[in-house]
């Protein structure tokens, strides 16, 4: 089955650190780019990183900059988001998303992304 699966949500108090994981199943991540996305209670789904099949391009949303940070693993077919300092405002559903283009970095919802996963939540409060 072909699918993305993300893991390492949870509950962190503001300030605190965790560690988003995108995993691919039945298909490499080598020929894709992967963005990470959050949608937050009665807002729009927004991009938050993404990165390019090499790894050679990442690109982060203002909102996370010096922040977050994406980094993959291909030999574990893995993309992870790292995301430190965090405030309540980063309080959402994360998705990865896999999109087959080398060579580029996309985190526009709006483009027709190959796969998607079904989401971590991530909850920043005291």
């Amino acid at each position: 089955q072909l699918q993305l699966v993300e893991s390492g949500g949870g509950l962190v108090q503001p300030g605190g650190s965790l560690r988003l994981s995108c995993g691919a199943s039945g298909f490499t991540l080598d020929y894709y780019g992967i963005g990470w996305f959050r949608q937050a209670p009665g807002k729009e789904r927004e991009g938050v990183s993404c990165i390019s099949s090499s790894g050679g391009m990442t690109n982060y949303a203002d909102s996370v900059k010096g922040r977050f940070t994406i980094s993959g693993d291909n030999a574990k077919n893995t993309v992870y988001l790292q995301m430190n300092s965090l405030k309540p405002e980063d309080t959402a559903v994360y998705y990865c998303a896999a999109l087959s283009v080398q060579g580029l970095c996309v985190m526009n919802s709006r483009v027709r992304f190959d796969y998607w996963g079904q989401g971590t939540q991530v909850t920043v409060s005291s």
